[in-house]
């Protein structure tokens, strides 16, 4: 079975978290929410990964976000990809603006609370990941 090692970052502000919703433009997951997410290359500390990520997919700056809590690793599987694995690393960030600059990864983007993610189509297992960190 093949594993993929992605870190998964969901972004809070005014009590409200980011969901994107994936574009048709990307590999996996087309047309699927989810948090700001990328593959982990190699040996590559997953908060850099993060960071990396939350600045190319919604344009926040470093400086402008702030880590709140790194969850427990988790595995899942995807019923789309029956022989491959996702190592998820999550991480759930802060920032004060809500202002969103999509790159072509998603298609657009919501400020939802918490308790509503059941009410959006995911990527497989999503409500644990954000449960993981809160």
């Amino acid at each position: 079975m093949r594993s993929t090692k992605i870190v998964t970052s969901f972004v809070v502000s005014q009590e409200k978290i980011l969901i994107l919703k994936r574009s048709n433009h990307v590999k996996s997951m087309k047309g699927l929410w989810g948090a700001v997410s990328g593959i982990i290359e190699g040996n590559e500390d997953p908060l850099h990964r993060a960071k990396i990520e939350i600045f190319e997919e919604i344009g926040a700056k470093p400086e402008s976000i702030k880590l709140l809590k790194a969850g427990k690793d988790m595995t899942v599987s995807s019923p789309q990809y029956p022989d491959h694995q996702w190592h998820i690393f999550p991480f759930l960030f802060k920032m004060e603006t809500t202002e969103v600059l999509l790159n072509w990864e998603n298609s657009s983007y919501r400020w939802i609370s918490p308790n509503e993610i059941s009410q959006y189509e995911t990527v497989p297992n999503l409500d644990e990941v954000l449960l993981n960190l809160l």
